[in-house]
């Protein structure tokens, strides 16, 4: 790191600098303003920010646009599939240097240790990780987790230089109601002047000062410009949100046009890796193209997320700051033509141009543990004088589920899946303690006609989901997926047709981004085969075990009235 005595020779003419950009057009986010300057780096700092240094290096940009590099504020690494350093290989390029992560997956599989499994995969990559500390493992109490994190556990990390608070508080209802372990998580992150985010979608008035006012900053729920900003209106930062599944920010744009951009950040949450080459930059661009100012996009990108979060020295281009800077042809295309991170040119033109061969991640257990499974155990007895069920029901492209009541398909006294109606059998398999624990029910708007599909990705706890049209092959999907220690199957007549393994924690592939990619795609391709009707089932299927979303899911405890918030018989 450059000594304070170095940086001040550097503008004393003393010493040069190690690396000069010579003719940059600075979008300056400090003084909302355009204008062409030199920017003079020493030691990964920038130095001065004036024409005339002379650097050791310099690289004459002819007018090209400087900004300073991008910052996700808020997001799941691990729902991204990929280690993390594949992940950064992907987002570098596109200007994103630093990134806030709530290791929330990995937290509900393996607790502790997957929150320091994370630390240490991305501690010396070329991309700054900051973690924010998981706030609901497990999110409810209708599902087995692998672990439960309470405040004693999170007090062992809270004081680490690299966490920056409490993540994403969902649970509302125990802030508002005083839980007192939801409010001691809270005041955890508070005493120690970091910062607690907040997820709570759709609250309002005084129910949404009581949540303010327990210290909870931020939100990254919001889907309409009228709860944007009532929550602005009470301080709250906004978290603008474009994941695979949720896209908010085009919704929200008539909040970024009138009000106070300054409280509003660009996340990205849970982005699939084909989504992930173009990262915050796309936001920005998308925001342009919209009829944001450019300079207020920006800001939203790196100022505000660095300033929100109190990291030092990050989100601008100043003296002493880091060197963390994107070089853009226009401020239409926000796609850089050069990224440096402290000082130092890792991406050019869309790739790395940095050896990132060496990052390899550290060793971690094995976590699909399941008690030894038997066809009998999807077996679903129908009891005497029932002939109806409750039938989980899809809707296309929303988390929310519908309930339907269906006549049940009888086989000998079983009920079973009926591909011509789209009733599908599905399974909840705990994964984590062995219990034996199988949640049994049915499913509707998946559409396949033969064979089963499998994962051990099923939110909030990672389960194993499995969804078929007969018990031999959901049998067949789900020990594949323990001799795999995880992953993503679809299978047919006792056969693998497509397979993504995930090996670490049941959630991420130890592959090239390049390489799980084409075997997600594969795994598209191959379900529409067989019949599936939605473009990403795994997608949909991982959401049906989220006990905190309407109307109706499912857990290895079993089915789930959400509105009641309790388990409910499949049989009416």
């Amino acid at each position: 790191m450059a000594s304070l005595e170095e940086i001040i020779k550097v503008n004393t003419e003393e010493i040069p600098a190690d690396l000069v950009l010579k003719n940059a057009k600075l979008v300056n986010v400090l003084s909302e303003e355009i204008y062409e300057t030199d920017i003079a780096i020493k030691d990964g700092k920038v130095a001065g920010i004036s024409k005339g240094y002379k650097g050791k290096k310099e690289i004459d940009l002819k007018g090209a646009y400087v900004s300073p590099s991008f910052i996700d504020g808020h997001v799941h690494i691990e729902s991204g599939m990929l280690l993390p350093s594949e992940f950064a290989k992907l987002v570098i390029p596109s200007g994103t240097t630093t990134v806030v992560a709530d290791p929330h997956e990995i937290a509900n599989v393996m607790g502790l240790q997957g929150i320091s499994f994370m630390r240490e995969a991305t501690k010396d990559l070329p991309l700054d990780v900051y973690i924010m500390l998981p706030s609901c493992v497990p999110a409810t109490r209708l599902e087995t987790s692998g672990v439960d994190l309470n405040c004693y556990d999170l007090a062992l990390l809270i004081d680490a230089p690299w966490v920056l608070g409490i993540a994403e508080m969902m649970n509302f209802p125990g802030v508002i109601n005083c839980d007192k372990e939801v409010l001691s998580k809270i005041k955890l992150g508070l005493d120690k002047q970091k910062r607690v985010d907040g997820h709570a979608p759709g609250l309002s008035g005084k129910g949404l000062n009581a949540y303010v006012a327990s210290g909870i900053a931020s939100d990254h729920e919001c889907t309409t410009p009228e709860e944007a900003i009532e929550k602005i209106r009470l301080g709250m930062y906004i978290m603008i949100r474009e994941a695979t599944g949720a896209r908010d920010l085009e919704p929200l744009i008539p909040v970024l046009k009138k009000y106070n951009t300054r409280k509003c950040i660009f996340v990205t949450d849970d982005r699939h890796p084909k989504h992930l080459k173009k990262h915050i930059s796309n936001m920005v661009e998308k925001a342009v193209e919209m009829g944001v100012d450019p300079i207020k996009a920006i800001q939203m990108a790196s100022l505000n997320t660095a300033e929100y979060f109190k990291i030092p020295n990050t989100g601008a281009i100043a003296p002493g700051y880091n060197a963390d800077i994107a070089v853009f042809k226009d401020l239409k295309n926000f796609e850089p033509t050069m990224v440096f991170k402290k000082g130092e040119l890792v991406a050019q033109n869309g790739k790395m141009i940095i050896d990132m061969t060496e990052f390899q991640p550290p060793e971690l257990r094995g976590s699909v543990n399941v008690k030894p499974i038997k066809k009998k155990n999807f077996q679903i007895k129908i009891p005497k004088g029932k002939n109806e069920i409750k039938v989980i029901n899809v809707i296309p492209k929303q988390l929310i589920t519908k309930l339907s009541i269906e006549k049940v398909h009888d086989e000998n006294g079983y009920a079973t899946s009926d591909t011509k109606n789209d009733i599908l059998k599905i399974a909840v398999i705990e994964r984590h303690k062995a219990s034996g624990n199988i949640g049994l029910g049915f499913v509707k708007g998946f559409g396949l006609k033969t064979g089963a599909i499998a994962s051990t990705i099923a939110h909030d706890s990672h389960n194993m989901i499995v969804i078929g049209t007969n018990d031999e092959d959901m049998y067949y999907a789900a020990n594949q997926l323990v001799k795999s220690q995880g992953g993503k199957i679809i299978v047919e007549n006792g056969k693998t047709l497509a397979q993504l393994k995930l090996p670490i924690a049941g959630l991420m592939s130890e592959e090239p981004a390049e390489t799980v990619m084409n075997k997600l795609q594969t795994l598209e391709k191959t379900a529409s085969d067989i019949g599936c009707k939605i473009n990403d089932p795994f997608m949909s299927m991982a959401f049906l075990s989220l006990s905190v979303i309407p109307e109706i899911k499912i857990t290895d405890k079993g089915l789930i009235d959400v509105g009641k918030f309790e388990v409910t018989n499949l049989f009416v």
